[in-house]
């Protein structure tokens, strides 16, 4: 339902830590607001809604002030509101702050934890948690971590000082460090670094190698310890696609414990707290772009073995 508005949080400030969503209102042929709203949104939350929405002057103009259903349709205005967030089910663990300075907070973000608002994952995120929590309104992610992966995550607390810290994840002069566990297989080399060309297809919930095509992604995996037939790894991506150490894990032969993608794509259901995924972001360590101190984050958490 539109998009949240980039450097800032507009003239309806937040809600619950999220921001207000900004239309541009584009070229059309809608003589007033009422009739473009009720065309855009009608079909996702009922035209009965947007004209209350309309009635109770939850649409405003980028002064703040509330627009009317009969103004005269202008392309290229930006209007706010606030979402109408659905009811979401808790997330049972804490965010952590490992860190915390005038520039940055690094957060230790749980399991199940979405990193930043995104479908049905909204006020229950670590940048909605963090923004209330904290009373930093301007804070945003410098990178993005999985919702099932825990651990290290680097958010910017000022919008000025955001790309510096994004442009150090974007020329992979981060490195990053994760922990996995996983079955032992006698038979698997180890340390091993793996290559190869990951894609993932938008509406498709797992990745997919493709054989033979040239390599966009590269992860070392060693071996930390073994307990019987489970062994912990720890992971260094070279690369950073999505789901990337998951795939190659799996490809591997030693599928990460409790995976509901790889090998096989679980059946959709109710969210099991005491199996999470077993994938942990440990460390984060690059140079400070301001000071050009070198600098090194280790998460607090740790994996639990599973029983038995």
């Amino acid at each position: 339902m539109g998009r949240r508005g980039r450097g800032g949080v507009g003239p309806l400030g937040q809600r619950d830590g999220v921001d207000a969503v900004r239309v541009r209102l584009p070229v059309g042929r809608w003589a007033t607001l009422r009739e473009h709203l009720t065309e855009r949104y009608g079909h996702v939350i009922g035209v009965d809604r947007v004209d209350a929405m309309l009635a109770d002057g939850a649409f405003v103009g980028a002064d703040g002030r509330a627009v009317a259903g009969d103004e005269p349709y202008a392309a290229g205005r930006t209007l706010w509101f606030h979402r109408e967030f659905p009811p979401e089910e808790p997330v049972p663990f804490e965010v952590g702050v490992v860190h915390r300075d005038e520039r940055i907070v690094v957060a230790d973000k749980p399991h199940f934890l979405a990193t930043t608002p995104r479908g049905r994952h909204v006020t229950e995120t670590a940048l909605a948690r963090l923004r209330r929590g904290l009373g930093l309104p301007h804070l945003q992610p410098a990178h993005r971590l999985d919702r099932l992966t825990a651990g290290l995550v680097l958010f910017v607390v000022r919008p000025e000082d955001r790309g510096a810290y994004q442009t150090l994840f974007r020329d992979r002069r981060v490195r990053k460090e994760y922990e996995a566990l996983a079955p032992y297989d006698p038979d698997l080399a180890l340390p091993v670094t793996v290559r190869s060309h990951i894609v993932k297809e938008r509406g498709v919930v797992a990745a997919y190698e493709v054989p033979g095509a040239e390599p966009n992604s590269e992860s070392r995996i060693e071996l930390v310890e073994r307990r019987g037939g489970l062994a912990r790894y720890r992971l260094v991506p070279e690369t950073g696609r999505t789901h990337q150490l998951r795939v190659h894990m799996s490809a591997l032969g030693v599928p990460i414990l409790d995976d509901p993608l790889y090998p096989v794509v679980r059946e959709d259901g109710p969210e099991d707290y005491a199996r999470p995924l077993r994938l942990l972001a440990r460390v984060l360590e690059f140079t400070d772009p301001y000071d050009g101190s070198p600098v090194r984050f280790e998460s607090r958490l740790g994996l639990a073995w599973p029983p038995g």
